[in-house]
């Protein structure tokens, strides 16, 4: 990869590797949220707790691919003066995040011991 293309802008290749950084850090906050949801166990129905909880635990485990695959593509781009590539994994990890707060939203309206 770093054979192909010209040397970009020392600025674009920081920038690209803070953003590898960004989903890092993101992948971290998915997991550590997924361990704390079934570790604390909060007041909700078990069964959807288990399910959120999984979700963002599976979330956070394919963030780092998401980091890394966009590292790449986008470092490749930068070298062939080429128009950056969009986020690959962003959609699904978005409507995963969205299903684990629909999860606990359900689980909190059927909690055990609610009417």
């Amino acid at each position: 990869m770093f054979g192909v293309g010209d040397e970009p802008d020392p600025r674009f290749s920081l920038a690209n590797e803070r953003t590898f950084l960004a989903w890092i850090r993101t992948s971290l906050a998915l997991l550590a949220a997924g361990v704390a949801l079934e570790a604390f166990g909060l007041p909700l129905n078990p069964g959807f707790r288990l399910v959120a909880a999984l979700v963002l635990i599976v979330a956070g485990i394919l963030t780092p691919v998401q980091a890394w695959f966009g590292w790449m593509r986008t470092e490749k781009a930068l070298r062939a003066n080429r128009p950056l590539p969009a986020p690959v994994l962003a959609g699904p990890l978005g409507l995963a995040v969205i299903l684990a707060g629909l999860l606990v939203v359900l689980g909190l309206l059927f909690a055990s011991g609610s009417a």
